[in-house]
């Protein structure tokens, strides 16, 4: 729950009259007493650095000899480098560039001097003021840390020039910053940040630190080099799967074959007869086997026999699950939103349309599998892993090792991909290596690593659901009324976060859908709550993957029943949404919508607000006369307010319509008797890169408070190819995964 501090954050953040002074409370700006990333850590804190050139690979900076820490985010060092702590995990997204670049901004430092480390476990000082734990997600990265790092930036800056001052016996007026330098008057002193760091660590942070005016940035807006990706391209940056520790331990865990399942009984006498296999242990997830390498812990988990219990198993397939759910499409569901009387109109209609959508599991199927090393100490418990949830992380380890959570210490790791997977409430996969090391008394570090498989067949998913949609129309083809129903899993039951859930209504179920923008008179979203065994976690895009889509290609199935041209419906009911519109046109101008296409070829536009970012997006389809049909354009408008680095938002755009177009044309988890069929790439198949289109990203020029990125391309693009779809053929498409062909 948020605190008193943290509401008034919030608040002020967004509204745009943060006090200076919350601020200065919040992040408990210090002197030269505290460094970050030092202290109890038994190695120094991962680093990345930026280079003249992004295509110049070099290895990341060693942590430099001396460095004087100006406040909780900020560090200077003798060598002229400036360290800023990365309170999230960076899984691709690219923090590690873009807080940086929000503090060299206020900073005036020069890019080449700027370096990245993950900050530790300590949500006093690091918690995400959006969360009021530690942890990345909803694409509040760069958005709960904007003012937050401004000011640690303008408050490091101001110490600096104090420093100079007193030093050079001059007014601080007479100062100047640029380039990482401190200069006096026309250059007749001068003193890099690294010379005077010592001793401005020792100077008070002013209460009020001056802000620059946006047409003062100079790195803001523009392209930098990413920080982490020379690091990523020698192979020098660390993830998880790179740790080892000295006498450390492979292990490899069966889970159940069905979700629910427990261990009735094992016999592991081939297990511990596979050379390298040193300990077999029982956990509450499964049976985990230690070896001192991946392949013979795999190999001894192969020689395992293990007899489950499934009497308190999920044994039902996907078929009987969505039988289930359709009949909840006949009943009227849990109020969400009820504006005017939509069931009246819908009674009474002379004309109306219906549709049906259908959406199945997915997976996250990150590139890296879920890992993690464990290992337990006299003074406590090192962890080393992907962490996006660091303070939940942190308090189960602790309760798992019988240390207090100060002793836990979380060493984030860069993560090959998360798109929401590591951040699990009950810390499944941390959890289970936390079990395994206390199994074996700690006499050793113990790395768990998953397979592909294990991912696939024991992770979380999205959750499936189902939706119907009900409009009616006047006589000039206007909708008059609007219903929307939808049966899904909640994310959030059963975890802590289950206080979120209001009314018995968890709105990431239906986020996107009780937010639909249209001006519709009578606008109804009903809510059934689904529940079985299967394990669900947020997914790239949660709620609004799913949302996005019914809303999005119902509309246009609805726009033409009554004769309406889907775009300009749009606008006419978006005339009191100028975001919503103004990335609609943009997007819409820059595919040339007006402009004729050759013969079997088609455009579909969509429309989306998701993590406070609106995104519109247009789709190119050929459909052969056989029904094939290939996506060759998506054009992309963004307005994610300030763009701190454009170079990141189009990649984050791009990677968004990537992931999302692969779940709808190829993706989907399905059961049969309780036991998911998919176990790798070759059946869980991805968008393969020949089939990726052409994407072109457009950024809105803003002058609002940055918002996400991570997460808002994904949920237009899947209504987008659908709209191109129906525009070419007539048909809409209410069940995905759609594949490669389309009935015309």
């Amino acid at each position: 729950m948020l605190g008193p501090i943290d509401k008034r954050f919030i608040a002020q953040r967004e509204a745009g009259t943060m006090s200076r002074r919350v601020f200065l409370k919040v992040t408990s700006l210090a002197g030269a007493g505290f460094v970050v990333g030092c202290g109890s850590d038994p190695e120094p804190a991962q680093q990345v650095a930026a280079t003249a050139s992004p295509a110049t690979a070099a290895p990341p900076a060693s942590p430099p000899a001396a460095q004087a820490s100006m406040n909780a985010f900020v560090k200077v060092g003798a060598d002229n480098t400036v360290t800023v702590a990365i309170k999230h995990l960076d899984k691709g997204q690219g923090v590690t560039t873009g807080l940086p670049t929000i503090v060299a901004e206020e900073m005036d430092a020069a890019w080449s001097q700027m370096r990245a480390e993950f900050a530790p476990a300590d949500a006093e000082r690091y918690k995400n003021l959006f969360f009021g734990v530690q942890g990345t997600g909803g694409s509040t990265s760069i958005a709960n840390s904007w003012q937050q790092l401004r000011m640690a930036g303008a408050a490091a800056r101001n110490m600096l020039v104090q420093a100079a001052a007193a030093e050079w016996g001059v007014p601080e007026g007479d100062i100047t910053v640029a380039n990482g330098q401190l200069m006096l008057g026309d250059g007749e002193r001068k003193a890099t940040f690294g010379e005077m760091a010592a001793a401005a660590a020792g100077m008070t942070p002013p209460e009020e630190p001056a802000l620059k005016q946006p047409e003062d940035f100079t790195l803001i807006g523009t392209h930098v080099p990413r920080l982490d990706s020379n690091a990523k391209t020698d192979g020098s940056a660390e993830f998880t799967i790179d740790v080892t520790r000295p006498g450390m331990l492979v292990a490899v865990v069966a889970h159940p074959p069905r979700f629910g399942a427990t261990v009735a009984s094992f016999d592991d006498s081939k297990a511990r007869a596979v050379s390298g296999v040193s300990d077999v242990v029982q956990i509450p997830r499964g049976v985990a086997v230690l070896a001192d390498s991946y392949w013979s812990a795999l190999q001894g988990r192969r020689a395992l026999d293990v007899t489950w219990n499934f009497d308190a198993a999920e044994n039902r397939g996907t078929d009987a699950l969505f039988d289930e759910y359709r009949q909840k499409m006949n009943e009227a569901g849990v109020e969400v939103r009820n504006d005017g009387d939509a069931d009246g109109a819908l009674g009474a209609a002379e004309r109306s349309v219906r549709a049906d959508f259908e959406f199945p599991y997915l997976a996250h199927a990150t590139m890296e599998p879920m890992d993690c090393v464990v290992e337990l100490t006299a003074d406590g418990c090192d962890v080393y892993t992907g962490s996006q949830l660091q303070t939940v992380d942190q308090g189960i380890v602790a309760q798992i090792t019988g240390r207090a959570p100060e002793q836990v210490r979380i060493h984030t790791r860069f993560a090959g991909g998360s798109f929401g997977r590591r951040a699990v409430p009950d810390s499944d996969f941390v959890a289970e290596a936390a079990m395994i090391a206390s199994a074996i008394d700690g006499r050793a570090p113990v790395k768990l690593q998953w397979s592909r498989e294990d991912d696939m067949r024991g992770g979380r998913y999205r959750p499936m659901s189902t939706h119907r949609m009900e409009a009616t129309l006047d006589d000039e083809g206007n909708i008059t009324a609007w219903r929307h129903r939808i049966a899904t899993q909640s994310i959030l039951t059963g975890t802590p976060f289950a206080g979120l859930i209001q009314n018995g209504i968890d709105t990431s179920s239906t986020e996107g859908a009780h937010t639909l923008p249209y001006a519709i008179d009578n606008l109804k979203v009903e809510l059934h709550t689904m529940e079985n065994g299967v394990p669900v976690l947020w997914w790239r895009s949660v709620g609004h993957t799913h949302t996005a889509y019914a809303t999005e290609v119902f509309f246009d199935r609805v726009a033409r029943e009554g004769g309406k041209d889907p775009l300009e419906l749009r606008r006419a009911l978006l005339k009191d949404h100028p975001r919503h519109l103004a990335v609609l046109n943009l997007a819409a101008e820059k595919a040339g919508w007006d402009q004729p296409l050759p013969e079997g070829r088609a455009r579909g536009i969509a429309v989306h607000e998701s993590f406070n970012s609106f995104v519109a997006e247009v789709a190119e389809v050929t459909v052969a006369d056989d029904g094939k049909f290939s996506v060759d354009r998506i054009v992309c408008a963004v307005d994610c307010g300030v763009a701190i680095n454009p170079d990141v938002v189009k990649a984050q755009m791009e990677g968004g319509i990537g992931y999302g177009l692969s779940a709808a044309l190829r993706e989907a988890v399905t059961l049969v008797d309780g036991e998911v069929q998919e176990s790798n790439f070759h059946a869980y198949r991805p968008l393969r890169i020949n089939e990726m289109p052409a994407v072109e990203v457009h950024i809105v020029p803003s002058g609002e408070n940055p918002t996400g990125v991570g997460e808002p391309g994904t949920p237009p693009v899947a209504p987008a190819v659908a709209n191109a779809l129906m525009a070419a053929t007539g048909k809409m498409i209410g069940v995905l995964p759609i594949g490669d062909r389309v009935s015309a």
